[in-house]
């Protein structure tokens, strides 16, 4: 049976009896939440399958009324669930998450907005294989934490800015935030590519289209029929072989740097999806073991105070390495004023 979550319900009854009802009463951290996304944190474990069929048959009940999946709840409601059972948690699934509560540098805290560094090798969240996820290393980490949810989504390989939101106000408008896109947050990101960049400035307008493979993996393809996806690269230096860009994100579709890039013909260094495999394979024994691509800096305003904010997070050394060896073995053709400054801000 599943336990009153604490940071979105109260008074809630319980029983140790698997088979029994449980009921929550709607706190302020769950007001305005649409139902099933409540659903969906709440009941961590059960498929999202299961949910909407108890949902869809009237399992569900709020103030004793059967409801929409899209209801949105409201402080006070009273939420009945019918008996759900849950796996019980493996014991190295609770080893991953201990982990990860050691690296999540902070970047901006205050009470409504949490800014980290994400190292690359972690998912924002858990699932599609992946037990704990930052969120879940997170709640850990913070168990008197009210609400932590997150604002937006950074590929597991990638490392950098990620954005949580402390109350539910300041998660909408950071969502609404990104929807706007260039008129909202200003993302910047930083890649290793293979090959020679030689434009200064270049404006990729591709659409993206997303598919599945066979087994199920998600991918993304430039394709006509597509969504519309526009990314402006700037070279900040290049090598024989290889070149480091910024990525400025105008729309945020799946994966759309990493697919821009491959599609112009540079590919990510270490990316697995869409990089030259040959070539990552011998990565490693130049000392780059994982994608190239970090998200370094975002400007933004506070989602509730309208503040202007700066966040930095500093190129890893993994990749500060990478450049390093590049120097080490041919002489850079070019590189932009400020560079230094980029690879170590103050």
């Amino acid at each position: 049976m599943m336990s009153p979550g604490k940071n979105s319900a109260k008074n809630a009854t319980s029983n140790a009896n698997p088979n029994a009802v449980t009921y929550l009463t709607i706190g302020d951290e769950a007001d305005g939440q649409r139902l099933d996304n409540f659903l969906i944190r709440h009941c961590k474990g059960v498929p999202k399958s299961h949910l909407y069929r108890i949902l869809r048959s009237g399992e569900v009940r709020v103030n004793s009324g059967r409801v929409e999946a899209t209801y949105r709840l409201c402080v006070g409601d009273k939420l009945r669930l019918p008996p759900l059972r849950l796996a019980a948690r493996q014991q190295d699934e609770i080893d991953e998450a201990a982990q990860q509560r050691v690296a999540l540098p902070v970047l901006f805290e205050d009470d409504a907005l949490l800014v980290i560094d994400k190292p690359d090798g972690i998912a924002v969240h858990g699932g599609s294989g992946v037990s704990f996820g930052v969120i879940e290393a997170l709640r850990q980490q913070r168990p008197t934490a009210r609400f932590l949810e997150l604002a937006h989504r950074l590929d597991r390989e990638t490392s950098g800015i990620l954005l949580i939101g402390k109350k539910r106000l300041a998660l909408t408008a950071l969502h609404d935030m990104f929807r706007e896109h260039g008129a909202g947050a200003d993302k910047r990101y930083l890649a290793l590519v293979k090959g020679r960049w030689l434009n200064l400035t270049q404006h990729v307008k591709a659409p993206l289209h997303k598919y599945l493979l066979d087994n199920g993996e998600r991918r993304v393809a430039v394709r006509a029929d597509g969504k519309a996806a526009h990314t402006v690269f700037r070279l900040l230096a290049r090598w024989p072989e290889m070149s480091l860009v910024e990525a400025q994100l105008k729309t945020g579709r799946t994966h759309q740097i990493r697919v821009h890039l491959a599609h112009l013909g540079f590919p990510i260094l270490g990316d697995e999806k869409y990089g030259d495999f040959a070539l990552n394979r011998q990565l490693p024994r130049q000392g780059l073991k994982r994608m190239a691509l970090h998200a370094w800096r975002m400007a933004f305003r506070h989602p509730l105070t309208a503040a202007p904010l700066e966040c930095v997070a500093p190129l890893p050394e993994n990749i500060r390495s990478a450049i390093a060896a590049a120097d080490a073995r041919s002489e850079r053709e070019f590189s932009v004023d400020n560079l230094k400054q980029i690879l170590n801000p103050p």
